[in-house]
């Protein structure tokens, strides 16, 4: 088998490595001024090049820490069990590496999709840690279903991954759902548009092919990151929250957002856009986002 090419930088600025809880972990630190966390979403080809925009915004007058998660980026691919409660604990993690570089400055997040579920986790158990956050197309609103099983509970499917990875099919199947053509029909999907971003894209294929890949995407595909308790959890956030989605593409029904939106903390912004809107229109993303830290700036 022809050896995988290296794998670039997603981001700029300084590659941070450190041992944790949740495995080895690479976070991106750049810029200066008050720190910001930036966390990318969960699927067969995710890394931190999935927020780049704001990263490289951002880092103009924010220390900007954004990490690839556990088993995508230049974190570990290791082959052992992935769940949100890994997820949160990279999270964890990662925050206080911000500590240590900033002290106790206060945090503002940001997660995208399945990620915003890791991100909630981890803001519900450590009050205070975080001062506000923002969820880009966050999971858990979907339909009519209700999601509060079990604190720590999954929604994985009994005996899939057994099946996804199967006597030597997993690592096939794998390629196959990361070819070029295929990482391009899901981001159309994403977008809602064949107008996709292509250095996104290349990354993606790129990192797709890095060894272990396969390990935390088919335990994705299980259910096995999914949170079943996410409900709950959105429910016992009192930090200032802003969550934002798209109307194009397969990530449009929020309908379970009722659960929340009339709730004082939680601000909620629609765009004209896929799931990803601050690829499409970055200026008007940042513009909205920082109208709502101003908010929470001002007490």
């Amino acid at each position: 088998m022809i050896p995988a090419p290296a794998l670039p930088a997603a981001v700029s600025g300084e590659r941070l490595v450190f041992d944790s809880p949740a495995g080895r972990l690479n976070v991106y630190v750049a810029g200066g001024g008050p720190p910001m966390l930036l966390v990318h979403s969960v699927n067969a080809a995710a890394s931190a090049a999935e927020v780049a925009p704001l990263h490289e915004h951002y880092r103009q007058s924010r220390t900007v820490f954004t990490p690839d998660l556990p088993g995508f980026g230049h974190s570990t691919r290791d082959p052992g069990v992935y769940t949100p409660r890994r997820m949160t604990d990279a999270i964890h993690a990662v925050l206080a590496q911000v500590r240590a570089r900033c002290g106790a400055a206060p945090v503002d997040a940001l997660a995208c999709s399945l990620s915003s579920e890791y991100l909630v986790r981890a803001a519900v158990e450590a009050p205070g840690a975080l001062r506000s956050i923002a969820l880009v197309s966050p999971t858990g609103f979907r339909g009519n279903r209700t999601l509060r099983r079990p604190e720590g509970s999954t929604l994985e499917l009994p005996g899939m991954h057994a099946v996804l990875r199967g006597p030597g099919w997993g690592g096939a199947l794998f390629r196959g759902l990361t070819r070029p053509g295929v990482i391009r029909f899901f981001l159309e999907k994403t977008f809602g548009s064949r107008a996709i971003d292509e250095p996104m894209w290349a990354y993606a294929v790129a990192t797709a092919r890095q060894p272990g890949a396969e390990h935390a995407p088919l335990q994705f595909l299980c259910g096995r990151l999914f949170s079943a308790d996410i409900h709950t959890l959105y429910e016992r956030l009192t930090l200032p929250v802003w969550m934002s989605h798209g109307v194009r593409g397969d990530f449009t029904d929020y309908r379970q957002k009722r659960l929340i939106e009339t709730r004082p903390n939680w601000r909620i912004t629609v765009f004209d856009s896929g799931a990803l809107p601050f690829f499409e229109d970055t200026a008007g993303f940042v513009t909205a986002w920082d109208a709502f830290l101003g908010t929470v700036e001002a007490g």
